[in-house]
């Protein structure tokens, strides 16, 4: 899945229009048109597309986060990932969407897909640590997909 699929998919998941997704990418300092958005939404076969960037999709995520739970406390905004991993992007989401463990596992419940307790806490632990999984393509779909019943 393609950083431009994911952005489609959260855009259609959690119901919002292309200047607010460009709305949301601004809140981390980067300006952004719905023209971008445009091109960043359509389908690599259509003129115009524009391939998003890790870079890009990591503003739109914390600029998520900032939009749905305020500010830092500090003030601060994390600079974008380089190389944005499905485990990053999931984390991100939980944190804007202030999911608890339970509530995440209702999201892959709607969408009719079984995650373990233990295999969604290795999806959250960071890489390196010997109980850390990579997760698959398919779950951070399934994900997306939960998010949007």
């Amino acid at each position: 899945m393609t950083n431009n699929d994911t952005l489609r998919r959260l855009r259609y998941a959690l119901n919002i229009n292309d200047a607010q997704v460009a709305e949301i990418i601004a809140k981390t300092g980067r300006p952004t048109t719905a023209d971008e958005v445009v091109g960043w939404l359509k389908r690599e076969d259509e003129p115009g597309y524009a391939e998003l960037s890790h870079a890009v999709l990591c503003r739109f995520l914390d600029g998520l986060i900032v939009e749905k739970r305020g500010p830092h406390p500090s003030g601060n905004i994390p600079a974008p990932l380089e190389f944005l991993p499905n485990n990053e992007i999931l984390k991100k989401l939980r944190i804007a969407l202030n999911l608890k463990e339970e509530d995440v596992l209702g999201v892959f419940n709607k969408a009719d897909f079984v995650v373990t307790k233990a295999e969604l806490g290795s999806f959250f632990r960071k890489e390196g640590h010997r109980n850390y999984r990579k997760c698959p393509e398919q779950v951070l779909r399934k994900f997306i997909h939960g998010l949007g019943k």
